[in-house]
């Protein structure tokens, strides 16, 4: 990191579970070069999470994710 850099930014994810690992990697790996880019700062200062959300646990317009694809399915 350069000195004086901040330890920013954090950038969050949030998708449906069932992305393999390495889809995982290439994504923090773009959105790292991206931000690099965009903002100015090193690669050191940039902070992916990704959070992996069952679609049991997701609705849209008041329906669980989950629900509607085996309503869709069916």
């Amino acid at each position: 990191m350069v000195k004086g850099e901040k330890k920013m930014p954090v950038i969050e994810v949030k998708m449906f579970a069932g992305r393999t690992g390495e889809q995982k990697v290439k994504l923090a790996r773009k959105i790292t070069q991206g931000t690099m880019e965009a903002l100015g700062v090193s690669a050191d200062a940039v902070r992916v999470i990704i959070y992996d959300i069952p679609q049991e646990n997701w609705a849209v317009a008041g329906e669980i994710v989950a629900d509607a694809e085996k309503s869709r399915l069916a």
